[in-house]
């Protein structure tokens, strides 16, 4: 593998830091923050208009309580989240082996990238206040649903050939069925990560990634390439 693509909410992160935490913080701020900043949130609100008329703020925050994948939303969440992560109200959850598989892959050299339905500007929050620090340099690229659906193949094949890498040299990581079977489609590598332990997935932590995946070639398969 030349590259690792990683989902976050299941995979690198808690889902309840981000549906308790996140979500929450949000909802409860979002129309004194859309007052307070018009202009930066006028062309966000537009696009809400023009995608389900009505007042954009209520449509807003219907979206935060039906966990929409609406990318205006998920632009506006983390303008809001920028300011929590700023003032110190929380930290970015990142799964202990998490922090430690990411940094294992990038000392091999491994690329990795982020593929979220939250904004490229949520995830580099996320990543940039994580309970262990700092851990955007470990990262090559982020991508959201600018790019696409998490669930369609095209989005995965248009993220290889923005990173440059053939789909079949990246193996991509997720707690979603449907986006792992998206990936594979697209022609990547695939595991679906189930940290409950029920059995349901491939691994159940990225302790296991090298034990099913090797991210590089063996130095015996290396030296005879």
């Amino acid at each position: 593998m030349k590259a690792i693509l990683t989902d976050i909410e299941g995979t690198t992160s808690s889902i309840a830091f981000v549906a308790e935490v996140l979500f929450p913080y949000a909802r409860a701020r979002l129309a004194d923050y859309v007052a307070a900043h018009p202009a930066e949130t006028a062309p966000i609100l537009a696009e809400v208009a023009a995608m389900e008329p009505g007042d954009p703020v209520a449509t807003l925050t219907r979206w935060i309580d039906e966990d929409r994948k609406a990318t205006p939303l998920k632009a506006l969440q983390g303008m809001i989240w920028a300011d929590g992560y700023a003032a110190g109200a929380f930290t970015g959850h990142v799964y202990a082996d998490a922090v430690a598989g990411l940094r294992r892959w990038h000392a091999a050299g491994v690329k990795l990238y982020v593929f979220s339905s939250g904004s490229v500007a949520a995830q580099t929050l996320l990543f940039g206040h994580s309970d262990a620090g700092d851990l955007t340099a470990l990262f090559s690229g982020y991508f959201d649903t600018t790019t696409g659906p998490k669930r369609e193949a095209a989005s995965y094949a248009m993220i290889a050939a923005a990173i440059g890498v053939e789909a079949s040299a990246v193996l991509f990581l997720s707690d979603t069925p449907e986006e792992v079977a998206a990936a594979r489609a697209a022609g990547m590598d695939a595991l679906l990560i189930d940290r409950a332990g029920g059995g349901g997935g491939d691994i159940a932590s990225f302790d296991e990634v090298s034990a099913v995946r090797s991210p590089l070639p063996s130095p015996a398969k290396a030296g005879a390439q």
